[in-house]
């Protein structure tokens, strides 16, 4: 429901490093200096300049602007059962931007309250990334499950989103991340992670590792100062440090091992999720399992006492705000242009203003903007996104590459 717009391991991690031109060039004396995340450090072979195939940053290349509404709440996204009239009813929304990453662990817990009601038919309300895993979960806790929901992929908020690993995105404030949320939150994020990695090497690539670039003309702290002020007026909870063994160290590279023309570059391996396929795999094992999704648009809480089932999982995401009548939740406007798919380009790039990542379905650019926190505009601002192809397009010119530019 909610409201939508009118490991690598192996072989395969070694062909993965060629092909994006980050193996090792052997050469002992030219090993950059890694950064520490959470303690020591590990030394980083610096990758051949030129490899780095550019993206052809050109607005005449925008397939689609999208946009959706990331349901914000300063306490933590809502995990908790009630009972209304007859209804064992259990909350699972608010996650912010961290919906697609925590879905599996905040589905977990949601599950488990499900249980509760020892009752073996359940329903689900909504269709996105938390509404489908609690349906699938549910499946394999031995229910039976419909789905109800007035929209399903690829027509749902989440298919909106840039499909990049983000377990802590805007998931609480700061003053709200107490020592017992943050317990939660790893337990979810621990959880989730196990469960992408079961992606991993399927079929259309759901799920996969990929190197992510972060580039800044400015001192690394002061860069995160500057990408924490595009967040919004308000400080986030920041809980990365408690799993920082589920991802590799982060390498710093001088300007003389990377392709960049800005003095600093980061590079760090994250999971990135190809929405258009992970969805759609989501649903077909749903169905698969004798899953039903039925039409149904509810306008209060009441009319799901008019469902046959009176065990019940809400997972509206942004939609709660007015279903449940929760001012508690608060729109993050997020705004994307999907550039043409580039096969060869297989890395993400975070700088001041614009991050992209790209997927099997094109290229993401997304600009990061303060006034996005509390807006609920859903009409795609076509300046906007040409400015963020436009500092995207001026980092890619200045990149060293083999031969001519790529345009």
């Amino acid at each position: 429901m909610g409201v939508a717009p009118a490991g690598v391991t192996g072989m395969r991690r070694r062909d993965f490093l060629h092909h994006t031109g980050l193996a090792t060039l052997g050469s002992a004396g030219m090993l950059a200096t890694a950064s520490a995340q959470g303690g020591a450090g590990v030394s980083a072979p610096p990758f051949p300049i030129g490899t780095l195939a550019p993206v052809r940053a050109r607005v005449d290349r925008v397939m689609a602007m999208t946009v959706c509404l990331r349901p914000f709440r300063e306490q933590g996204p809502r995990i908790d059962a009630e009972r209304v009239g007859q209804t064992w009813l259990v909350h699972n929304y608010g996650h912010g931007g961290a919906g697609w990453s925590l879905s599996w662990g905040s589905s977990t817990l949601a599950v488990k309250l499900a249980c509760e009601s020892g009752d073996r038919d359940c329903a689900v309300i909504g269709c996105g990334a938390l509404g489908l895993t609690s349906a699938i979960l549910l499946q394999r806790a031995g229910k039976r499950v419909t789905i109800y929901s007035k929209d399903r992929p690829p027509h749902v908020p989440s298919a909106y989103a840039t499909g990049v690993w983000s377990p802590d995105s805007r998931v609480c404030a700061a003053a709200h991340a107490t020592p017992a949320f943050g317990r939660q939150w790893e337990e979810m994020c621990r959880v989730s992670h196990r469960m992408k990695q079961t992606f991993l090497g399927v079929t259309g690539d759901p799920v996969e590792w990929r190197h992510r670039f972060l580039v800044s003309e400015v001192p690394m702290e002061e860069f995160r100062r500057r990408r924490e002020a595009e967040d919004g007026p308000i400080a986030f909870g920041k809980f990365q440090e408690r799993v920082r063994d589920l991802t590799p160290a982060s390498e710093d590279f001088p300007p003389a091992l990377h392709p960049f023309s800005a003095p600093v570059v980061r590079r760090t391996t994250t999971l990135f999720f190809n929405l258009s396929t992970y969805q759609r795999l989501l649903v077909s094992d749903f169905l698969a399992e004798g899953g039903r999704i039925e039409y149904r648009e509810f306008s209060s809480v009441a009319e799901f006492s008019s469902l046959s089932e009176r065990t019940v999982i809400h997972a509206t995401g942004y939609g709660a705000r007015a279903l449940m009548n929760d001012d508690s939740v608060v729109p993050v406007r997020g705004q994307i242009a999907l550039l043409i798919p580039q096969p060869e380009v297989n890395y993400g790039i975070v700088a001041e203003g614009v991050s992209m990542v790209s997927r099997r379905d094109g290229i993401v650019v997304q600009a990061n903007q303060a006034s996005d926190f509390g807006k609920t505009g859903l009409a795609p601002d076509r300046a906007e996104s040409e400015k963020a192809i436009g500092v995207l397009d001026q980092l890619v010119r200045g990149m060293k590459v083999s031969g001519s530019s790529v345009r």
